[in-house]
């Protein structure tokens, strides 16, 4: 300043330009990120805004092989030493179920009244700690179809199933057993009576044909039974009048 007189008279101010604001971190994609257990986490990154120019780094690891919440951190710092930092959360899980395999033959044929040993079933998932239980029950001794089922349950609790049919089917024709003597004789002019025949199942034996015991000559005698499912079989004698 001056005055009338021409005297200066002066005083000074100082402005510091300094620099206490920390750069912003902008994280790339999705936070939070879900990964399926096994498969492969690819990280998207952050970027940072500053006047100066910063770069950003990364920290922390996931480990898609193990179910959990992992963190990874992103810094960022300016050239006065102004740091930032943000978090994006990288959850592992698992929902995918067991894949379980039927061992042996599906479906399966049994004959009835025989004997039925499962083959049982095997299952894979990444975890490699799943469980196998097999339900169902085939009861052999009655024709009909019948289910096993498989069921397969991981650590996370999800579970895969599979199923065998198992068909009991009656394809055996009776046993037929004749009773008495076969060939039979009778004397002509004798009485035939016919001792009849047995079924192994218990199952009506019904017989056709004649014998004339007043005719020298060779007759036949026919024995069916058929059981339940339909299946028949026969059986003969032979009467030879003398």
């Amino acid at each position: 300043a001056t005055d009338a007189a021409g005297n200066v008279g002066t005083a000074t101010r100082t402005v510091n330009v300094v620099d206490t604001t920390a750069p912003v971190i902008t994280i790339t994609g999705d936070n939070p990120v879900t990964v399926e257990l096994g498969e492969t986490y690819s990280d998207a990154g952050a970027t940072a805004t500053d006047l100066d120019t910063v770069l950003v780094s990364v920290s922390g690891t996931v480990d898609v092989g193990v179910v959990g919440s992992y963190t990874k951190t992103y810094t960022a710092t300016d050239a006065s030493g102004n740091t930032a930092t943000a978090t994006r959360t990288v959850n592992v899980v698992d929902t995918t179920a067991p894949v379980v395999t039927v061992t042996g033959d599906n479906p399966v044929t049994v004959e009835l009244g025989g004997t039925y040993v499962d083959a049982g079933a095997t299952a894979t998932d990444f975890s490699q700690t799943q469980t196998l239980e097999t339900t169902g029950s085939v009861d052999t001794d009655t024709v009909g179809t019948y289910t096993i089922t498989y069921t397969a349950t991981d650590a996370s609790g999800n579970e895969g199933t599979a199923t065998r049919t198992v068909n009991v089917v009656d394809t055996t024709a009776p046993v037929i057993t004749i009773t008495g003597d076969n060939p039979a004789t009778v004397e002509l002019g004798g009485t035939y009576v016919d001792a009849g025949a047995t079924s192994d199942g218990g199952e009506t034996v019904t017989s056709s044909g004649t014998v004339d015991t007043n005719t020298i000559g060779s007759y036949t005698i026919t024995y069916t039974a058929t059981d339940a499912a339909g299946n028949t079989s026969t059986a003969t004698r032979t009467v030879n009048v003398v």
